[in-house]
């Protein structure tokens, strides 16, 4: 258990510590000097039972509030002190402020230099304190009359400390491992050493470590937890590790960074959180207003951004967002205090949300629905109510990353709630059951409707369809999700186009009459040098661009190829070009021939047939060194066609030959296998309408 100390100055902190444990914690030349506490102070108290109790006592001058807040963030129990001659001073009352914005339940009061007040005072001072507590979470806590001069009260104080360290037991160790440093140091013959408490998780000897927010990597050599060497110290434990690596030194790690699992390191410098104002606290909070953020032992400047219309009055609370100056590492339901800019008060504080706020729209309904959402403390509620909020999608890693859970925590909460998991660019993404049903049925239908709209193009962009969508997912993942409805037979993908799996291209009537004119102009005596785009609009007396639109779907249908611009052959020709280029190489020296061989087979131009070469080249039926080329047995059969070669083609199926040359074919393994938490796709009820 950790336990920190909270009070007006003078009033006998350092004392009751060193009463309690034997330790004096004014380590500073300067407070031994002036008899004050102005940096933290650490000590510990063995327990009957082998655990060990640790202090972090703090200073109470106003000036070195930020050094209280530094070691205040993490304790387990506070030690309220109050002097029974002096009574509830201005500190005592910031300090139980900053207990209560810290969320810090459990406590106790010490009514130290009690030897100095007879039992009227004692009994005034009491009641002053059971009044000031009323209404705050140390309601009710037990006031012990302590004197450090007599001893009266600290054995007591001491076995009561133990009895709750026993009832609270140890802090679960979930989570990734956090650790707030309050202190950087060189020691002799270990190099730097960090000390601070142990926020979640827990790190072991060995271990690899991040320092946030610089991004500092270390490994941890040795551990001392609750002033104890140790093989691994857990949440709840003040502990100091001994950090080695490149760049790590007591100037490169300060006050106010975080050594993190190397998986947390992502520091934030914009954050949506809940902000409580003190009720005491004489003026509102307004838009843009400066403050000083303090987060664990971090302390920064910072801007406040209301999200609602109007200011925070004393006493209220409301949704800002804290525009920092620097970034500081944090998670997501972390506590914080705001103090005024010249450090003489404190204003509020709150709990962090989100991590990752927007700049833009953060304002708008949908962003303040999420942000209902983000502040469900429990894991696996929060991520319910996102599932079922604007975009309806959630990136795990990141959900995981800024609550600090654990690969395996993450994992549980997904299999509770039945999650569909899909691969993206930066692991997996969630989406309710509900959803992932939405998505499929409004991607089968919105497929539907094109095809019906448009039976002559052989699929929809993928992309297109993607934007076309209502729950709109990032494109890796929309990716991995037509690759398993591919795979499941729902859709077919070529390319860059996705169409549902029985769809087949068909001509238009005007087309195919239009195609019954163009056949002849392509085959004949010259089909080896057909007429061009320009040519063909001629002759038929058709506009060039639909010319070239018809002849361009003829060759996503298999039934012509553009070898050149605008160049377009019958499949057929080219086809029996390849059978030409075959016979001229295996009627040549070591089966290699020249441009001028193949163009006098073809009876052919220079040009032409040059160009027919290369668009051999580009498909890989040739292979060229120099000026030489040789067939390519693997791919001879490219341009074969299945079926004959009619005037009027039948459908075909956009999947098959069909398939535009050159396009690489989607392969169905290819890519990785959606998993759909429980279920696959093919266990989803089919959408009504992709029977079309």
């Amino acid at each position: 258990m950790i336990i920190g100390t909270a009070g007006h100055i003078d009033h006998g902190k350092t004392s009751l510590v060193r009463a309690l444990t034997g330790v004096d914690t004014d380590r500073l030349k300067e407070e031994k000097a002036r008899g004050i506490s102005i940096d933290l102070g650490f000590a510990y108290l063995p327990a009957p039972d082998g655990t060990v109790l640790g202090f972090v006592d703090v200073p109470g001058h106003e000036k070195f509030i930020h050094n209280m807040l530094a070691g205040a963030t993490g304790i387990d129990f506070v030690l309220l002190v109050v002097a029974a001659d002096d009574g509830i001073m201005p500190q005592t009352l910031e300090h139980l402020s900053i207990v209560h914005l810290l969320g810090i339940e459990r406590g106790i009061v010490a009514l130290t230099k009690s030897d100095r007040a007879n039992a009227s005072r004692r009994a005034e001072v009491t009641a002053d304190i059971a009044r000031t507590l009323a209404g705050t979470e140390l309601s009710g806590s037990d006031i012990v009359p302590i004197s450090s001069v007599t001893g009266e009260g600290v054995e007591k104080l001491r076995s009561r400390l133990f009895e709750t360290a026993r009832m609270l037991g140890a802090r679960a160790a979930q989570g990734r491992f956090r650790l707030a440093v309050d202190r950087s140091f060189v020691l002799a013959g270990a190099g730097t050493v960090v000390t601070g408490t142990v926020l979640s998780g827990s790190v072991a000897v060995g271990d690899r470590v991040a320092v946030s927010p610089s991004g500092l990597t270390a490994r941890v050599r040795s551990i001392h937890a609750q002033n104890q060497p140790a093989k691994q110290g857990r949440a709840g434990d003040r502990c100091a590790l001994n950090l080695v690596g490149e760049g790590v030194s007591k100037d490169a790690i300060l006050r106010g960074d975080m050594v993190v699992d190397p998986d947390l390191h992502a520091s934030a410098d914009r954050i949506d959180a809940s902000l409580r104002l003190l009720a005491a606290e004489p003026k509102p909070v307004t838009q843009w207003m400066p403050v000083r953020l303090h987060h664990a032992a971090a302390e920064v400047g910072a801007r406040v951004v209301l999200l609602g219309d109007a200011p925070i009055p004393p006493g209220g609370e409301a949704r800002v967002q804290l525009v920092l100056e620097k970034s500081i590492a944090a998670t997501a339901g972390d506590r914080f205090v705001l103090r005024d800019t010249t450090a003489q008060r404190t204003i509020g504080g709150g709990r962090f949300l989100d991590l990752r706020a927007p700049a833009r729209k953060r304002r708008t309904p949908e962003r303040l629905a999420q942000l209902e959402a983000h502040a469900l403390a429990d894991p696996e509620q929060a991520l319910v109510a996102l599932l079922d909020r604007t975009p309806y999608f959630v990136e795990l890693a990141v959900f995981a990353r800024d609550r600090a859970l654990a690969a395996g925590e993450i994992e549980q909460v997904v299999d509770r709630i039945a999650a569909v998991r899909v691969p993206a660019a930066r692991g997996l993404i969630a989406l309710s059951a509900a959803h992932w049903l939405r998505l499929k049925r409004g991607l089968l239908a919105t497929l539907a409707d094109f095809h019906a709209e448009n039976p002559d193009l052989p699929g929809m962009g993928m992309e297109r369809l993607r934007l076309k969508l209502e729950l709109r997912l990032p494109a890796p993942a929309f990716r991995s999700v037509l690759q398993g409805l591919a795979r499941a037979g729902e859709v077919a993908l070529e390319g860059a186009w996705v169409r549902l799996a029985g769809h087949e291209v068909r001509l238009t009537a005007a087309d195919e009459s239009a195609w019954e004119k163009i056949h002849p102009l392509l085959a004949g005596g010259e089909r080896f040098r057909p007429p061009r785009v320009r040519d063909i609009a001629g002759l038929l007396g058709i506009p060039e661009n639909e010319m070239r639109r018809l002849l361009k779907l003829l060759s996503r249908m298999g039934k012509v190829d553009e070898v050149a611009h605008d160049h377009f052959f019958l499949r057929a020709t080219v086809g029996e070009m390849v059978e030409i280029a075959g016979d001229v190489a295996a009627n040549s020296a070591a089966s290699q021939f020249t441009a001028a061989l193949f163009r006098d087979r073809l009876d052919n131009g220079r040009k032409v047939a040059i160009q027919i070469l290369e668009f051999f080249d580009r498909h890989g039926v040739t292979l060229r060194r120099g000026d030489l080329r040789r067939m390519n047995k693997h791919r001879l059969d490219l341009f074969r066609l299945h079926v004959d070669e009619t005037s009027s083609p039948a459908p075909i199926p956009s999947g098959r030959e069909a398939s535009p040359v050159g396009r690489p074919d989607f392969k169905s393994g290819r890519g990785r296998e959606p998993v759909f938490g429980g279920f696959d796709s093919h266990s989803l009820p089919p959408s009504p309408r992709s029977a079309r």
